[in-house]
């Protein structure tokens, strides 16, 4: 597998994700989103999206996407996160303001 376009893709994901309002992320809790996407390289890369509470519910939420192209490295698949806090605003990453409301503001 080649990471570099893993990472490519679950980067891809992360920010398709990230575009999405707190409440829209929260109803995504306990429901894996997965799909599969031919990589630049052309192989085909299993993608799973989680979301669920940091640490406590009503929290923050961590949005984790994992890569894998179903050799060995199903069994340890490489994965990148982001943490959206109830307002909107990313935790521990650098400002790039809070994500919509879900009211469309």
């Amino acid at each position: 597998m080649d990471q570099k376009v893993a990472y490519a893709l679950i980067d891809g994901w992360l920010k398709e994700l990230q575009q999405r309002c707190y409440d829209d992320l929260v109803s995504l809790i306990g429901h894996p989103q997965s799909k599969q996407v031919r990589g630049e390289d052309g192989k085909d890369y299993q993608l799973e999206a989680q979301v669920f509470w940091d640490s406590k519910k009503g929290g923050d939420l961590r949005v984790t996407v994992a890569g894998d192209d179903g050799g060995w490295r199903a069994f340890k698949p490489v994965t990148d996160d982001f943490i959206v806090a109830p307002d909107g605003s990313f935790v521990g990453e650098p400002f790039s303001g809070p994500i919509p409301k879900s009211d469309g503001s």
